[in-house]
């Protein structure tokens, strides 16, 4: 039976609603959080599993599109995608056929049904994943896009699992981490902040899930992201 995926893009669904001023919220304060250089390729992370990474990136992708940005979200996860179902997709070939010099990456850019917002799915899954998302091919790859897009987004498996979201973030100018609040220890989170830190991944902020709000704090609920300045 095929995996059934609830519609996560209350971004698209549901506009107007607080969840949805969220995502617009944490775009504002990334736009704010550097004052030196333009950010415009992010890595949205997290240091487990099921932390709502995914979930963040797209809906931060929207919020870029209805700004009237062009946009373009990378399924970075080469071992377990989701974005194909998110956007629903084909997922036939995608980003590892790319780096493999199978397709050009013109075959494999999907618009999606949100203007301004176009899908690279992760393609055939790879025996190598940290080595393709390493490779030349990918920085080069990188290289060109930012070219062609004003906004580049990824998704990426857990940092702290496989080494694969650390290799992507040095190709970024910041990193967004998200923490499901009340599940993920602290130590996982100190020990995934200090892996990016460590290979000099520039961490934007910290994005805080699964918060309790009360009725009358619903209009705050943008307030909700834990900025690090």
């Amino acid at each position: 039976m095929a995996r059934k995926y609830k519609n996560p893009l209350v971004t698209v669904i549901n506009p107007k609603s607080p969840a949805a001023e969220s995502y617009r919220g944490l775009r504002t304060n990334i736009q704010f959080s550097v004052h030196d250089k333009q950010v415009r390729v992010i890595m949205v992370g997290s240091a487990q599993m099921n932390e709502g990474k995914t979930t963040t990136v797209s809906n931060l992708a929207v919020a870029y599109a209805h700004e009237g940005k062009n946009v373009l979200l990378i399924e970075a996860d080469l071992r377990k995608p989701s974005l194909h179902h998110v956007f629903g997709v084909s997922n036939d070939t995608g980003l590892t056929n790319v780096l493999a010099q199978q397709v050009d990456v013109e075959d494999v850019i999907r618009p999606t049904a949100v203007t301004n917002l176009s899908v690279i799915t992760s393609g055939s899954i790879p025996y190598n994943p940290s080595e393709m998302l390493g490779s030349h091919n990918m920085q080069m790859l990188v290289h060109d896009l930012k070219q062609r897009y004003d906004m580049i987004l990824f998704d990426t498996p857990p940092i702290l699992a496989v080494s694969d979201a650390l290799i992507v973030s040095a190709l970024c100018d910041g990193v967004v981490l998200v923490v499901l609040g009340g599940k993920v220890k602290k130590s996982q989170v100190r020990k995934a902040k200090t892996q990016l830190e460590h290979v000099k991944a520039h961490l934007l902020g910290v994005v805080l899930n699964n918060i309790t709000i009360r009725e009358n704090e619903a209009e705050q609920l943008y307030y909700g992201s834990k900025w690090l300045k």
